[in-house]
């Protein structure tokens, strides 16, 4: 069975995606929620930094959902290469 690397990649950029718009909202509501987790993504992040503030949630949102993306379709890349190599040695 292959996995679809489009269908990985929107579900890799929709979950990434909001979990980090989620912890960023919460965040503005309640500033010391999350806050280990979104200065730990202004780490890695160029250009978000972890204030409270709507356009940093914007900013780290749409790199979330751009790494989630990416690494739902490497995830389904790497799966389908591997599957089709077990798949061929068994035939």
């Amino acid at each position: 069975m292959r996995l679809g690397a489009k269908a990985m990649a929107n579900a890799g950029a929709a979950l990434w995606g909001l979990s980090v718009l989620a912890v960023g909202l919460v965040n503005l509501a309640q500033p010391n929620y999350g806050t280990a987790f979104l200065e730990g993504l202004a780490s890695v992040y160029p250009g978000y930094h972890a204030t409270a503030s709507i356009g940093d949630v914007l900013v780290g949102t749409g790199y979330a959902l751009l790494d989630g993306a990416v690494t739902g379709w490497l995830f389904a890349w790497l799966y389908n290469r591997v599957v089709g190599r077990i798949q061929g040695t068994q035939d």
